[in-house]
């Protein structure tokens, strides 16, 4: 027979560790750029009569605890001006595309951009910036315009000529169909999203994480205060049966 004091106690324990997971990794990526906080809900579901969520009668003085899917806040994180010509921030909604070492096209707010060894604009190592025509090349040495539309422009040194390079890739999804990657990259499955003209960017700037760290922080105690709470509480309740099992073994002797 279950313990069904034990049991609950046991979900909701899990459920801390598990919420506390979430919160830790939006605390990490605090000063990552276009961060998108993690939401992780829980919803409280009756423990049936035999012990067994969904089946059996019922058993209203004991709940268990159920993780939701979990989702994305996708409210706009502050803009941070650098000058730096590769940074580069969404104004309002939209996405830039990029593509990961699969082939596959990915889209993020992240606008930290650099330029590798073969001229390629990157977000990191192994992920070009998709242009609406493939990847974006910049000639050494040239410095970089980009316009409220995603166009890239060059100038070569000793120039006065601007040439287009490419244009970046701007798409505006619908954030319920986006799902977040491993790499905190976002994808659409089965399908890949088409460039908006609507989408506007501005240059010299970047998006922040949008996750509060002093939530943040604050959730964590909570969290861990009821992981500790849940923890005690299975304790009590093996102490318990352990009293009721030597209970019942003087009852018969």
């Amino acid at each position: 027979m279950i313990n069904r004091y034990a049991y609950t106690s046991m979900t909701g324990a899990t459920a801390s560790t598990q919420q506390l997971a979430v919160t830790s990794n939006n605390l990490a990526n605090s000063l990552t750029p276009g961060f998108r906080e993690v939401i992780s809900a829980f919803r409280a579901v009756p423990l049936k009569g035999d012990g067994v969520p969904f089946t059996g009668n019922g058993a209203d003085t004991r709940v268990f605890s159920v993780e939701t899917t979990p989702g994305s806040n996708f409210t706009q994180g502050q803009l941070q001006t650098t000058g730096n010509a590769l940074d580069v921030a969404i104004k309002g909604d939209g996405m830039f595309t990029v593509r990961r070492p699969d082939g596959q096209e990915a889209y993020t707010r992240a606008g930290k951009f650099m330029v590798n060894e073969q001229g390629m604009l990157m977000i990191g190592k192994d992920i070009p910036v998709v242009g609406a025509g493939g990847t974006i090349t910049i000639p050494i040495g040239a410095t970089v315009q980009i316009a409220e539309d995603g166009a890239v422009y060059t100038q070569l040194p000793g120039t006065q000529f601007l040439n287009q390079a490419g244009k970046l890739k701007l798409v505006n999804p619908n954030n319920n169909d986006l799902v977040r990657g491993a790499d905190g990259l976002f994808d659409l499955p089965g399908q890949q999203a088409a460039a908006d003209p609507l989408v506007r960017v501005v240059q010299g700037a970047f998006e922040m994480s949008n996750n509060n760290p002093t939530l943040a922080m604050v959730q964590m105690i909570d969290q861990s205060r009821m992981f500790d709470l849940n923890s005690r509480s299975i304790t009590f309740a093996d102490q318990n049966a352990r009293s009721a099992t030597t209970l019942l073994s003087l009852s018969r002797a």
